[in-house]
């Protein structure tokens, strides 16, 4: 008799043998290594810790995100995600901790007003996890890409100061400093242009590496710390002392843990999908809650607060090594590590020029994030421009002019001695004032220079019949297709209604997609459209209007063999055509289609012609808008 089959865990869930565990978790040890001794360096050198403060702020660090990873991935009662998401400090958190540490005086009396600020920003955090999907709404990609794009820029001079010697002695004139940051920096893109997986994974650190032997050989790294340094010491809670508390720098250290609650929650969805385990809003909420308690436990233990790697979760796709037990490892891994003086004095010997090198590499990086983000923005919407432009503009004035801070009283100094923290305040109270509070006009979506405007709330109230009168023109002739995108309101913006069409489009009846491809016009015909009209604008954008002899002839025998063999004309989008030879090769390749796939061609033409007929509609309405994306070649 057969017992009872035992069901397999998930692969996140799967306990892998001892061997296979230290490896893998060794590798996102590798992978996470450069990124997290990053932020104690930098921040040392900002506000003017002596190099055994550097040391221990690097083991502190290395412990406390193992303490983290453990918690994140092994998780207990409601806290920990249990995926395989490695913590690490966030870069968020470098320009405010810079600012809040040198309001304070610097040194380690502006390191206690920083843990002060760190542990009450991971205790709101953990509070508000349950209840973050319900604020999710104020960060949407006008906010969370601005955030980044201003992170990413405002390090930017942080780097750039390492990279000419540092804080205690910059020297932008000598050579070798502008060749050790230029050479690691060489080594980065080299190794990403060379190699593919888990070398690529590790660019920075072999640069970081390669960089400091080379400075090492020739004199200019030291590493007398290192013998003065302990093999084993642990980090003691308050080692600096007892923490001091700002409301001013709490205030900016929840809107650090705000925005990167937002970057955590990005990471949980997107790491679910990779290990194909379903995520929810209590997934999100244990995710938070671990970075809340990390966060405070890296106050207490002399470290900074805690997000989710998003190196690591690009690993996890590499290696197709799903178990959250890896992760685990990797965190005991760096438990050892920080247990190990020496091992945070070595990293401390990295010279300046060397890590700015790096961090020009990773901080930009950050940026392109930022301007992905933001491509997702409706930008036909001005006031995510004004949203944008606000925010991103009044980040780098203070980090252009940082003695700015001191036109403000103390309690202020934090908050504009940041760019991150006033631009992320900036686009969270912009995105409130524009989108949440009073009546929600929405962008422009038609009319035209001496006429009325409609704009989205406008459509979102039209009667069916005014629906159709506005947007016909998107389609040729008469025809029902643009009033059944009338049922699909309200639209949020300008891509739902345009995604509005599109889907009326393919979903109507065959007949009414017959209808509507016989009213339009063949492609270079003298009796075509007249002048004025959206098809002679879409026939002029390749000259069809104007066909010598020759051409008119080759249209006309292509229109007649393609009516012939398909019943209507051919339809083509001239617009993104290459010119007219390219139309008269492709009407021909298309000849040979059957009538199934040339009807399905169609109507991907036609959505192309309404495609571009519905930017037309959004330029007219918005011409100042228009005029300026064109002249910066972006239209």
């Amino acid at each position: 008799m057969r017992g009872p089959v035992s069901r397999r865990p998930h692969p996140v869930d799967e306990v892998l043998p001892a061997g296979k565990l230290a490896v893998y978790g060794f590798q996102h040890v590798l992978a996470f290594y450069a990124g997290a001794v990053i932020v104690p360096i930098l921040l040392a050198g900002a506000i003017g810790l002596s190099e055994r403060d550097l040391i221990h702020l690097i083991n502190a660090d290395l412990f406390t995100c193992g303490i983290a990873s453990i918690i994140q991935s092994v998780g207990f009662w409601k806290v920990g995600v249990r995926l395989p998401l490695l913590q690490g400090v966030t870069f968020t958190a470098v320009s405010p901790m810079i600012a809040i540490g040198l309001a304070a005086g610097g040194g380690t009396q502006g390191l206690l007003v920083i843990y002060g600020s760190v542990i009450v920003a991971g205790l709101a955090t953990f509070l508000i996890a349950p209840v973050f999907g319900k604020l999710i709404r104020f960060f949407p990609p006008v906010v969370t890409g601005s955030v980044i794009t201003i992170i990413g820029i405002a390090l930017l001079p942080v780097a750039a100061l390492d990279a000419v010697g540092g804080g205690s002695n910059p020297q932008p004139a000598d050579p070798r400093n502008l060749a050790y940051a230029l050479g690691t920096l060489a080594v980065i893109v080299l190794i990403q242009r060379v190699f593919r997986g888990f070398m690529a994974t590790v660019a920075v650190l072999i640069g970081l590496v390669l960089g400091t032997l080379v400075a090492w050989a020739l004199g200019d790294a030291h590493f007398t710390s290192v013998g003065e340094s302990a093999w084993f010491g642990v980090t003691t809670p308050f080692w600096f002392g007892w923490p001091q508390f700002s409301v001013a720098a709490i205030i900016s250290m929840i809107v650090v843990m705000l925005i990167t609650a937002v970057e955590t929650t990005g990471d949980v969805f997107a790491t679910g999908e990779i290990v194909d385990k379903r995520v929810g809003s209590e997934d999100v909420s244990r995710a938070l809650r671990a970075d809340g308690l990390a966060t405070t436990i890296g106050g207490v233990l002399n470290s900074f607060p805690y997000t989710c790697f998003a190196e690591n979760v690009g690993l996890v796709r590499l290696t197709r090594v799903k178990s959250r037990y890896v992760v685990a490892a990797a965190g005991g891994i760096m438990i050892l590590i920080g247990l190990v003086p020496k091992a945070g004095a070595i990293v401390a010997g990295i010279p300046h020029p060397v890590l700015g090198g790096a961090a020009l590499a990773m901080f930009a990086t950050v940026a392109v994030v930022g301007f992905q983000t933001l491509s997702r923005v409706d930008f036909h919407d001005h006031r995510n421009v004004v949203i944008v432009a606000s925010s991103v503009g009044l980040a780098m004035f203070v980090t252009a002019q940082p003695d700015v801070a001191k036109a403000v009283p103390e309690w202020a100094q934090i908050i504009l001695g940041s760019g991150i923290t006033l631009g992320s305040i900036t686009a969270i109270l912009l995105n409130i004032v524009f989108h949440h509070i009073g009546k929600d006009f929405g962008p422009a979506v038609a009319g035209a220079p001496g006429t009325p405007t409609v704009r989205l709330d406008q459509v979102n109230a039209m009667s069916r019949a005014e629906f159709a009168a506005t947007f016909d023109r998107l389609f040729q002739g008469s025809t029902p297709i643009a009033a059944r995108a009338y049922d699909r309101r309200p639209f949020g913006d300008t891509s739902d209604l345009r995604s509005a069409f599109q889907e009326a489009l393919f979903a109507a009846p065959v007949d009414e997609q017959r209808a509507l491809m016989a009213a339009y016009p063949d492609l270079g015909d003298d009796d075509g459209p007249d002048i004025g009209t959206d098809s002679h604008r879409d026939q002029a954008a390749a000259g069809l209007t104007h066909l010598d002899e020759t051409s008119r002839t080759e249209f006309g025998r292509l229109a007649a063999a393609y009516r012939e063999r398909f019943g209507f004309p051919l339809i083509a989008c001239v617009r993104d055509a290459g010119g007219r030879e390219a139309l008269l090769r492709e009407g021909l390749q298309r000849l040979e289609n059957s009538p199934t796939q040339e009807h399905a061609a169609a109507l991907i033409e036609i959505a192309k012609i309404a495609n571009h007929r519905f930017t037309d509609l959004v330029a007219e309405a918005n011409p100042i808008l228009t005029a300026r994306t064109r002249a910066f070649g972006t239209e």
